[in-house]
């Protein structure tokens, strides 16, 4: 019963990939330099901050090593300190360490905050500027995945895995400098360890990241369960099928626990031997140490400031394989954000809109296709549409009907340029349609479409969407002409009602005249209406038509309708089959043809209705 996972965009969700550090990736990381300029002299001063704070924590073990040097030989100062001046210099040094860490955070997350604001506001921009043709090879979630994971793993890195990497270098550098001012031999001796530490976390680590990325995709697959079986309650209730499901997320989740017990036994042992060479070398390092001090040859704050840089140098080399990682992974979301901004964009125009770009008097709404031919361009042999041929003039009506998959939608995207046509052209008032500024064209145009997509917002904005300056008393007067006024005046919020998800809480009835309120303050000169009733219910069907009879007065109109009864006063009617034009008239001139498509279709509605 086994059935395809189409969800696979949650797969591996939580372990951004990593990309090879290399000088092509290091080129295409550094454009993020480009969000930060206008924020260079704050994160200047940021860095200036880091390297105080670090020097300030460097002198901590050597003041702590020489507190307790003249605690134990109660005569000796430390330039000039005694007992109570160190600790009065210590408490100085934390204080400064805590104001340039303090400085250094803010800076840092302020600057990144910004920067990640204007990258973000660059991608989504950017997103909703590409073509549709874009939008049919990518899917959704992995461009919400761009937005969210990967400029937040870019963020990360600049406002926290930058900052520690410097701050570890000169952590470890400035450590290792005075290691050898303190003791060479010891330094030697605690650098031998380092090459067998290495070795095994190589070792331990290339089996421990294995076993966790396909406990990761086994995850991913439990999720993906859970996503399924949620979206699809209403089926899996239907048929009694929630053994099945808890059936399979149990086993989902033993794959999962099998995969992370095997992982369990790797990190255990590296954990132990890490240990176990750690705390040897610590034991080995005192020990000689003290010999050393007991034979007079290391002091005894030498080695205890020793032991403490000994910590800070060993944090610091341990912390650089994640900040490796992180920064391979911010390279990596970084060369997959760019990817996207590289691609090419509609040209559009951004700007606010005045009224008069809504109501531009220039163009009238004859609409001329001649011999339009359109295929995917990745399946050229394949054509959706050939030769198509008809005209419509100012304020006339034209249906399009035809079996599903004739090509009557395809249609109705050439005119709104979301595909351009492969063949042939399409002129408006005469004039080539790809002449006209893209959003001056699709301003004066208007969609009602069958599967209306409402914004989760009020019902008011969702009506402004055709006209965002519209105010209350114009979008209560399209709700008026949209015969919506009646359900919206009915909740208690009226057009401050949330519409939910996707217009989830208004039926199917609802949304259509939601939308087409949006198109009546849209006041286009072309309509479009793509089977804008084959989902409604009778009752609700003659509501809407009302309203689209209203909507298509003066204006041309193109429709695509399934029913044919919703089309017997278009002016003319194209019959569209395997993407070209078999018939062609007026509802009386077709059903008098012997034999005709639109006969039969006709009929058989008739007969099933």
């Amino acid at each position: 019963m086994a059935r395809p996972q189409f969800n696979s965009n949650s797969k591996r969700q939580e372990e951004l990939p990593k990309a090879k550090l290399n000088s092509q990736s290091l080129k295409q990381f550094s454009r993020i330099l480009a969000y930060l300029q206008p924020y260079k002299y704050k994160y200047g001063l940021s860095l200036v901050m880091l390297t105080f704070e670090s020097v300030a924590s460097l002198a901590f073990p050597l003041l702590l090593g020489k507190l307790i040097g003249v605690a134990v030989q109660k005569n000796e100062v430390f330039y000039g300190l005694n007992l109570n001046g160190i600790a009065l210099a210590l408490g100085g040094f934390l204080l400064a360490q805590a104001l340039f860490s303090f400085a250094r955070i803010f800076l840092m997350v302020q600057i990144g905050e910004n920067a990640l604001a204007d990258l973000r506001s660059a991608t989504f921009t950017h997103i909703i500027q590409l073509p549709m043709s874009f939008f049919v090879n990518n899917r959704v979630g992995e461009l919400q995945s761009r937005i969210s994971a990967d400029l937040s793993q870019i963020q990360d890195t600049i406002t926290a895995s930058f900052a520690q990497l410097i701050r570890q270098i000169i952590t470890l550098l400035g450590g290792l400098a005075l290691l050898f001012m303190l003791s060479g031999k010891l330094t030697i001796m605690m650098l031998g360890t380092f090459p067998l530490l290495i070795g095994a976390a190589l070792v331990f680590g290339k089996y421990i990241r294995k076993i966790a990325a396909k406990a990761q995709d086994r995850l991913a697959d439990t999720n993906t369960v859970v996503e399924e079986t949620l979206q699809g309650i209403t089926t899996v209730k239907a048929f009694a099928n929630e053994w099945y499901e808890a059936a399979r997320y149990r086993k989902s989740m033993r794959e999962v626990v099998k995969l992370a017990t095997k992982s369990a036994v790797f990190r255990g042992a590296f954990a132990a031997f890490f240990i176990f060479v750690v705390s040897g070398g610590i034991v080995a390092i005192i020990w000689v140490g003290a010999t050393m001090v007991n034979g007079g040859t290391l002091k005894l704050d030498a080695l205890m400031s020793f032991i403490l840089y000994s910590a800070f140098v060993g944090g610091s080399m341990a912390s650089f394989a994640d900040l490796y990682a992180q920064i391979q992974k911010t390279i990596g979301a970084t060369e997959r954000v760019f990817q996207l901004l590289d691609t090419d964009v509609e040209t559009l125009n951004l700007t606010h809109p005045s009224p008069n770009d809504y109501h531009n008097s220039a163009i009238k709404g004859n609409l001329e296709l001649k011999n339009v031919s359109f295929f995917y361009p990745m399946r050229p042999a394949d054509a959706v549409l050939e030769t198509i041929s008809f005209d419509v003039m100012q304020g006339e009506r034209i249906a399009l009907v035809g079996t599903s998959g004739a090509g009557k939608t395809t249609i109705t995207n050439l005119l709104l340029r979301l595909y351009e046509v492969s063949g042939g052209s399409i002129l408006l008032d005469g004039k080539p349609l790809n002449e006209y500024a893209l959003t001056d064209l699709r301003r004066q145009m208007a969609l009602v479409p069958q599967d209306v997509v409402l914004f989760g917002s009020s019902i008011r904005e969702n009506i402004a969407y055709g006209n965002p300056d519209a105010s209350l008393e114009q979008i209560k007067d399209a709700a008026q002409k949209a015969f919506a006024t009646e359900f919206i005046e009915a909740i208690p919020e009226q057009y401050e009602a949330l519409v939910g998800e996707r217009g989830i809480k208004l039926s199917g009835g609802q949304r259509q005249r939601i939308a087409i309120a949006r198109a009546i303050l849209r006041n286009p000169k072309i309509l479009i209406l793509d089977e804008a009733t084959s989902a409604l219910d009778s009752q609700s069907e003659r509501v809407v038509q009302l309203a689209l009879n209203d909507l298509m007065q003066n204006r041309t109109s193109i429709i695509v309708a399934h029913r044919l009864s919703t089309i017997r006063s278009a002016d003319k009617i194209a019959v569209i089959d395997q993407g070209k034009i078999a018939e062609f008239g007026t509802h009386q001139s077709l059903m008098e043809l012997p034999n005709g498509i639109y006969k039969g279709l006709k009929l058989l509605q008739t007969e099933q209705g």
